[in-house]
């Protein structure tokens, strides 16, 4: 059980009541993102393999190690999409958007694949939400995604966040600070882990993520590309920083935030949850302006960010603030007349037609049984129809709370069950 491929205890967050959680989440994040003028996108869940392999890089841990790939019968190669990025961005040039009003906003939500190690809070298959803003270099995207990100965190309740920040710069400043950095690495090699040393060739900006307490301590003395970006990238950077000054989201400068995607460029930042330990990112994004490019499409600028639910789940349960869809039950049908059964469930999907929610007893039990099972519902009143109701083709309908009931003419019913329920239109 401990190599499947959701961890036991990671399949209770697809179950209640945590799965009425996710669903409080997502339902939080797109309201949020769609205030802010976002509209929703879904990306196939399998691609070609080559997408993501052009835009990830041949260094990336997803292309190399993570991605669940196989051929398919017409001997294409596919994988399981292991983010989001790369297909919206994808969608975006193949079917015109850049001919909408720029930028383009989009928000996403669903399932992504990778084939990493299972621990708390990262399985597998693992639910991401996910923002961009495609079209626009300005600086003030960057502050309004991070923004969003960040609301939503609060939005949900989240105490202690840390946003950490940091600029990339352009593509033309990476490699004269690339060969600093790997000049420092040669220097350094017999004091870090067989990651870094891998790096150095493939990626070195990667060096910085290892998690090796030893190969952090040598890269924490490194030379920082903050330090070497050019002035068009420190004035972007600066620009955001007084765009998210304004909104008055509080930050730390992190020179060794990189992200871990070949295509990212300038702004980078993460929002970590300090409380999960080494692993306490819950959410993280960047610019990524010359993804497009890899692609086959026309320099397009980009920005955006995810995050896994999963993750945000554990720091929600850790503060007891996991939401929930509170349960709504209008009226639980008591039938105790066995004939009355067909026309009472009639009567009853009649009053979900009228946006009702309704319940009734599907296991036989007797009256008892049938007002407890009102109770742990949530009932808000009960309609019950015994042999002598029937006879008289009326029901009593009782309100759970003050226990007043009054006697209602079956052919009423539905109409008196709207009516207390608030004037459900038909």
């Amino acid at each position: 059980m401990t190599d499947s491929f959701q961890a036991p205890r990671g399949t209770l967050d697809w179950l209640p009541p945590r799965s009425g959680a996710r669903r409080a989440m997502i339902g939080a994040f797109a309201a949020r993102a769609e205030r802010a003028g976002f509209r929703e996108a879904q990306t196939p869940v399998f691609e070609e393999q080559g997408l993501f392999a052009r835009t990830a890089g041949a260094s990336s841990e997803v292309v190399g190690k993570e991605m669940y790939v196989f051929t398919d019968q017409g001997d294409r190669e596919l994988a399981l999409r292991p983010e989001f990025t790369a297909g919206i961005v994808r969608a975006y040039l193949e079917h015109g958007l850049s001919r909408e009003a720029q930028p383009v906003r989009l928000w996403s939500a669903g399932s992504c694949y990778r084939y990493a190690a299972v621990q708390r809070g990262r399985y597998r298959e693992f639910t991401q939400v996910n923002a961009e803003a495609i079209g626009s270099d300005d600086p003030a995207v960057d502050a309004e995604l991070i923004a969003l990100q960040v609301g939503w965190f609060r939005e949900l309740g989240l105490e202690g966040l840390a946003v950490r920040l940091n600029t990339i710069g352009d593509r033309a400043d990476r490699e004269p600070y690339l060969a600093l950095l790997r000049a420092f690495l040669d220097k350094h090699l017999g004091d870090v882990a067989d990651d870094v040393r891998r790096q150095r060739d493939l990626n070195p900006l990667r060096a910085f993520d290892t998690k090796d307490p030893a190969s952090q301590a040598v890269m924490a003395q490194a030379p920082v590309i903050a330090d070497h970006v050019g002035a068009e990238a420190a004035a972007h950077f600066d620009r955001v920083r007084e765009f998210l000054d304004a909104r008055g989201i509080a930050y730390v400068l992190d020179p060794t935030l990189v992200r871990g995607l070949d295509y990212y460029s300038r702004t980078t930042w993460e929002v970590a949850w300090p409380e999960l330990g080494a692993q306490s990112g819950i959410g993280g994004g960047g610019r990524y302006d010359g993804l497009a490019e890899l692609i086959g499409g026309p320099p397009t600028p980009g920005v955006g960010f995810a995050c896994g639910v999963e993750r945000v789940l554990l720091a929600l349960a850790a503060q007891e603030r996991l939401p929930g869809v509170a349960p709504r039950c209008d009226a639980f049908f008591m039938v105790l007349a066995d004939a009355a059964r067909p026309t009472l469930h009639a009567l009853m999907e009649a009053a979900r037609d009228r946006g009702l929610a309704c319940e009734a007893d599907l296991a036989g039990r007797a009256a008892k049984g049938q007002i407890k099972q009102a109770d742990r519902v949530g009932a808000a009143r009960t309609v019950v129809c015994g042999d002598d109701e029937w006879a008289r083709r009326v029901c009593l309908v009782r309100d759970m709370t003050s226990g007043e009931q009054i006697e209602v003419a079956l052919d009423d019913l539905v109409g008196h069950l709207a009516d207390l329920a608030g004037g459900a239109q038909a």
